[in-house]
């Protein structure tokens, strides 16, 4: 809105482009419910060695996304579906990553991620400050839904204070 417009560098772009520190390079990653593009695009350019997958529902939302990232000039495959649907999880399923920023709770998000990711594939969610909170509240339904190595990481300390606070899973 009107409000973030002083905050945009730091709480949106910058914020998703430092998630790039916990990606190998040319991974193949999947941002799911994409919207804005938010992770997605500003990882993209931030990496252009990444495979991104813009990851959208809704057709005004990947129509925008088609004509931001041809103005951009950025490398980006744009998917209209959701996680949760199976010919989704049968093109995108095996990729590397699984990213997100305020899409759900890490229940109904990590069922949607681990089948997107391959076998020690990363889920890497972008939450805020509560992030230890939601992880202690629905740890169990993620490890029922197949995420290992669930913990909170930060990225980025060196270019934001606070740095971008990641759910990360295998």
């Amino acid at each position: 809105g009107p409000r973030e417009v002083g905050r945009l560098w730091d709480r949106h772009l910058l914020n998703c482009a430092v998630i790039g520190e916990l990606l190998e390079r040319g991974d193949r990653v999947v941002d799911i419910d994409s919207g804005a593009g938010l992770p997605g695009v500003p990882l993209a350019i931030a990496r252009p060695d990444l495979q991104v997958v813009l990851l959208e529902p809704l057709l005004r939302r990947t129509e925008f996304l088609r004509e931001m990232v041809t103005d951009l000039g950025v490398a980006v495959e744009i998917v209209r579906g959701r996680a949760e649907e199976s010919w989704v999880q049968d093109q995108l399923g095996g990729s590397d990553a699984a990213v997100s920023r305020a899409v759900a709770a890490l229940d109904k998000l990590t069922k949607w991620s681990m089948p997107l990711i391959r076998p020690n594939g990363r889920m890497l969610a972008i939450k805020g400050e509560r992030a230890h909170d939601e992880v202690r509240e629905h740890r169990r339904v993620m490890i029922a839904s197949g995420a290992v190595d669930v913990r909170v990481v930060t990225c980025g300390a060196n270019y934001l204070r606070p740095p971008a606070t990641v759910v990360f899973a295998r």
